[in-house]
């Protein structure tokens, strides 16, 4: 990455999952108590966009309550009609926020969450390339539903960021959405929906 790419990433990092007043001070580890039973280190996320499909396989070992919330969280279905509001090409693709299912909240976009904040897991895994993190305020632990696909090696969020996760299929998914254009705050001028995110077994992805 650029000097001046890098400088900008820095400055977006603490807009992250930006919370609203009124759920700023609230900080619930719903996932946690549910760790153990759901992370089948067996299943793994599949991803469809309008882009293509992609396919990610989750780190219980260092980020439990991590996979376990965004597991839950895809089982309901909270993903699906969002998009990825917010791509930096060679840093980032950032989605999960359930404000971007209304187009007409864009203004809004970035500071959704599922009503809740979870603790982070910062671990030894770094983040390169199609690693799957999750997003935050300046908070440690105000990551709730928001997360991101690394597009390139932003490996100063290591230790700063949760990594609970790494794509093992659809790298050009990742690439096509980590180059569209974009225009101002860093949104893709095309929308970049994620229709559906399912948990299913690994050995079901061929």
């Amino acid at each position: 990455m650029k000097t001046s790419n890098i400088i900008r990433a820095f400055s977006l990092i603490a807009s992250f999952a930006l919370v609203s007043c009124s759920r700023a001070e609230q900080t619930n580890n719903v996932a946690g108590n549910q760790a153990t039973n759901t992370n089948n280190v067996g299943e793994v996320a599949v991803i469809n966009t309008t882009e293509g499909t992609m396919v990610v396989e989750f780190w219980p070992d260092v980020a439990p309550n991590t996979v376990a919330n965004f597991k839950k969280l895809a089982r309901q279905g909270f993903y699906d009609g969002t998009c990825f509001h917010r791509v930096i090409k060679d840093f980032m693709i950032q989605g999960g926020d359930p404000l971007t299912k209304d187009p007409s909240k864009e203004a809004m976009w970035g500071t959704g969450d599922p009503g809740y904040k979870i603790k982070a897991e910062f671990n030894d895994r770094s983040h390169t390339r199609g690693v799957l993190s999750m997003a935050r305020s300046q908070d440690p632990d105000s990551a709730g539903s928001q997360f991101f696909i690394c597009h390139g090696k932003p490996t100063f969020l290591d230790h700063q960021y949760t990594a609970f996760g790494k794509l093992i299929k659809g790298d050009d998914v990742l690439e096509k959405i980590g180059t569209t254009p974009t225009h101002p705050q860093d949104r893709p001028d095309k929308r970049m929906g994620i229709i559906s995110i399912t948990i299913v077994p690994r050995d079901s992805v061929k």
